[in-house]
């Protein structure tokens, strides 16, 4: 009886010692380290028991044939009938106008809408016919793409601000200003209240200059969005060059102090909504934006403050090529009746038309070397900080034909978009996932390997998407072993249906921890599924159907790599 009782108490004893060394050790294991650090563990130890189990193959490397001639931007376009039509014409003498997405569209951003159709409606005539316009609404970087490209060139061409004129001067485009402004508008950049004043207190004053030397002491978070695109972000990159050194946009000083600031920006956006959720979301003290933008926009109404920046944004009407005296005509007269009195009161009640009397910071910027900064910041936006990604493609058998087609022309013609100085590596998945290309700097041979992956593909099996991002994090992850500096991009090309493998739910935490943007492309696809992935961390989303895939692959490219 007394030693089956010493027994029992015995090992009562020896439970209760192994329990405190146990649990003593967990507890000061994590002792002297940040929340952060030990997130970071837990995360370690989930993705590597994870991608334990996902019994990952590597496929042998297979080189393609690289076309090294330069991007085609004509054949990326799709048709222009891609952009849609705000005003209809009603005569047949009409005047075809490039507009600008802000006040072409409809509601609070309709304003040059509902301009057109009255006009239309007026009985104006030209050349004694009667005439009309037709307006097309389409971003100004997107327009400029398609009039310098010969693509499709309008009759006439409204851009948010006089920088797509020039370059679309420079390009040599005949090009007529027929009116410096249609409604006045400016550029700015948008600051947590807080964050404000306290930039205040530690330069001075909020501009550009005080912004830039912010950003570069890693004292404030701010985001831009595509100055290739975005005719917001197009001149917060002048006004930062011109701050660098205003005799020479492109002089070594100007440079240096590019890369200086550029390390410190979390991300450049490829639309304003991108920016808008990031802002939202606490991770940006401040953004660009437009200030028609700003006041009609709710979630801004207090605790912001606009600072204006750079050339205003008054929407200047420019006529182009040979159009004939006829269309000329209603170009001068389609802008004598916008900026008649009760057009311009609708301008102001649709937040154009504030901050009248804001200066332009910058002269005037000839178009050649409007487009020598966009390359130059191409070239070194990346460069303090490269950008290491991996493609994460879809090859089940949801996927076959079409869809997996276009993803190969959109992933072929798109590569000529990455920057030589990133990294690359591919992964596709089915059922199972296969590492095609290890990540390793976009060489020549890099680049090759990667066509030939590409061309390799084949479609068959189920859809485990996350298990493919599983293991696109686990590369990234070990490759920053070897690059502790490089920053971690994910693109997933997908349908966005997943019916194998690890959930959203069983990975969230892993893409929360790891912060890694995952850029999603979907091919006719699930598109709020793959919404939902990107939304994790600010990404973009896009919608890739048949005719403008490449085109916006190449956007995507353009800014994030």
């Amino acid at each position: 009886m007394r030693k089956g009782r010493f027994a029992f108490v015995s090992i009562v004893l020896i439970l209760a010692v192994f329990a405190l060394v146990y649990y003593g050790i967990q507890f000061t294991s994590n002792l002297g380290k940040t929340d952060q650090q030990v997130s970071a563990e837990g995360a370690a130890s989930k993705l590597a028991k994870l991608y334990g189990k996902l019994g990952v193959t590597t496929e042998p490397p297979v080189k393609g044939q690289i076309d090294l001639d330069p991007v085609d931007v004509a054949a990326s376009l799709p048709d222009i009938s891609k952009f849609p039509i705000a005003v209809e014409p009603t005569t047949d003498t009409f005047l075809e106008i490039f507009s600008s997405t802000e006040k072409s569209g409809s509601g609070v951003d309709g304003w040059l809408t509902e301009v057109g159709e009255a006009f239309n409606k007026a009985g104006i005539q030209a050349g004694g016919k009667p005439a009309s316009v037709q307006i097309r609404n389409i971003a100004s970087g997107t327009a400029a793409d398609y009039i310098r490209s010969g693509k499709h060139v309008p009759d006439a061409f409204t851009p948010s601000n006089e920088l797509w004129g020039e370059m679309v001067k420079a390009s040599g485009v005949k090009t007529e200003l027929v009116a410096k402004r249609l409604a006045g508008n400016v550029p700015g950049i948008v600051m947590a209240k807080a964050k404000y004043d306290e930039i205040v207190g530690d330069y001075g004053a909020v501009n550009v200059k005080t912004v830039t030397d912010a950003i570069a002491e890693n004292k404030l978070s701010m985001g831009y969005t595509d100055p290739f695109a975005s005719s917001t972000g197009l001149n917060f990159l002048l006004t930062a060059l011109y701050t660098f050194d205003s005799s020479d946009l492109l002089s070594e000083t100007a440079v240096q102090g590019f890369q200086k600031f550029q390390a410190n920006v979390p991300f450049t956006a490829s639309t304003t909504i991108q920016m808008r959720e990031a802002a939202k979301s606490g991770r940006l003290d401040a953004f660009v934006l437009e200030y028609q933008t700003f006041v009609n926009a709710d979630d801004f109404k207090s605790g912001y403050v606009f600072t204006p920046f750079g050339v205003r944004h008054d929407s200047p009407l420019y006529a182009l090529g040979d159009i004939g005296p006829e269309k000329l005509e209603i170009a001068r007269k389609f802008a004598e009746f916008a900026l008649g009195a009760q057009q311009q009161k609708a301008a102001s009640d649709k937040g154009f038309n504030g901050l009248d009397s804001y200066q332009p910071e910058l002269p005037a910027v000839d178009g050649a070397l409007l487009a020598s900064a966009q390359k130059l910041w191409k070239e070194k936006k990346n460069e303090a900080k490269p950008i290491a990604a991996v493609f994460v493609t879809d090859v089940s058998g949801s996927m076959a034909g079409e869809p997996l087609n276009r993803l190969k022309e959109s992933l072929v013609k798109g590569q000529k978009y990455l920057g030589k100085d990133n990294s690359i590596g591919l992964v596709s998945y089915s059922d199972r996932v296969s590492i095609r290309l290890p990540i390793a700097k976009y060489d020549t041979n890099q680049q090759s390997m990667f066509v030939g992956a590409v061309d390799s593909l084949q479609a068959s099996g189920g859809t485990a998407t996350f298990d493919g991002i599983l293991a696109a994090i686990k590369l990234l992850e070990d490759y920053k072993q070897t690059d502790p500096n490089a920053r971690p991009l994910i693109f997933v090309l997908s349908d966005g249906e997943t019916n194998k493998g690890s959930s959203l739910k069983d990975i969230r935490d892993l893409i929360e921890a790891y912060q890694i943007p995952i850029y999603t492309i979907g091919y006719n696809a699930n598109i709020k599924a793959l919404e939902s992935i990107s939304g994790i961390n600010e990404a973009a989303s896009i919608n890739a159907d048949t005719d403008d895939v490449v085109y916006k692959i190449g956007n995507l490219f353009n800014v994030q790599m």
